[in-house]
């Protein structure tokens, strides 16, 4: 059974994930750095150079892949849940963790990324942010089998409040 992380990014997913997968002797696989490794390419290249209906067809090829694996921490990208499919497969083979955290939180903790771009391209960073986490809430909610707030919480604390819900 694998372990699954969503959520939007800076909610965690990654520090949680290494963490994690250090304390299981697991393997911890991200979405997002398997998509830039078999495309050869960054995020924002990909996007730039080909859309993101063609980064969200490499995602949905990696977490399929990925489903048909055991024993993962898997740290998916913010919007693997866009995709139903996407869902549905990571939840054959794996516990579904929606990683949340405030807009002030993640915009604390992401506001000098330069490896993601922009998703609507035209609104301010947190009203992008916002706009985002209204349209995807729902989705986060209907794929989660627990769910785990992040703002102000040590690393170590979230992982052994998940490691509790495992």
């Amino acid at each position: 059974m694998n372990i699954v992380l969503i959520g939007y990014r800076g909610v965690g997913k990654s520090a949680v994930g290494r963490r994690l997968a250090a304390r299981l002797g697991r393997t911890l696989v991200s979405t997002d750095a398997e998509i830039v490794k078999r495309a050869h390419r960054s995020i924002p290249e990909i996007v730039a150079q080909d859309g993101w209906e063609y980064f969200r067809d490499l995602e949905s090829d990696i977490c399929r892949e990925l489903a048909n694996r055991d024993q993962l921490v898997i740290d998916t990208g913010g919007g693997a849940i866009l995709r139903a499919h996407n869902v549905e497969v990571l939840k054959k083979n794996g516990t579904v963790f929606w990683l949340e955290a405030s807009v002030g939180t993640i915009t604390k903790r992401i506001g000098g990324d330069t490896q993601r771009p922009s998703l609507t391209g035209t609104k301010s960073f947190v009203d992008e942010i916002q706009d985002v986490l209204r349209e995807r809430t729902p989705k986060y909610q209907a794929a989660a089998d627990h769910v785990i707030r992040t703002d102000d919480q040590p690393i170590d604390q979230l992982v052994e409040r998940l490691l509790t819900l495992v």
